[in-house]
């Protein structure tokens, strides 16, 4: 299973804390993050999380960040204007 997650978190070093954070919290778990551009509009402006294992729960995953202060919501087709 492969879950992709849009989140507010603004650049590559706080992505590669957060990684680790979850990937102790989820050993099982593989864990991605990219980030193309800054975010300043924060749907629309995001980075992606990629989380694959064979269970994933969406929720705690989204909780686990919200604690942490940043945004995170599975990743929805929607344009952006």
């Amino acid at each position: 299973m492969i879950e992709v997650f849009t989140t507010s978190i603004p650049d590559q070093i706080l992505g590669t804390q957060i990684i680790k954070s979850l990937k102790t919290s989820f050993p099982d778990l593989k864990i991605d993050f990219d980030i193309e551009a800054p975010i300043a509009n924060y749907p629309c402006d995001h980075s992606i999380l990629r989380i694959e294992g064979t269970t994933i729960d969406a929720q705690i995953i989204i909780s686990h960040l919200n604690k942490k202060g940043y945004l995170c919501h599975i990743l929805e087709d929607k344009i952006c204007n």
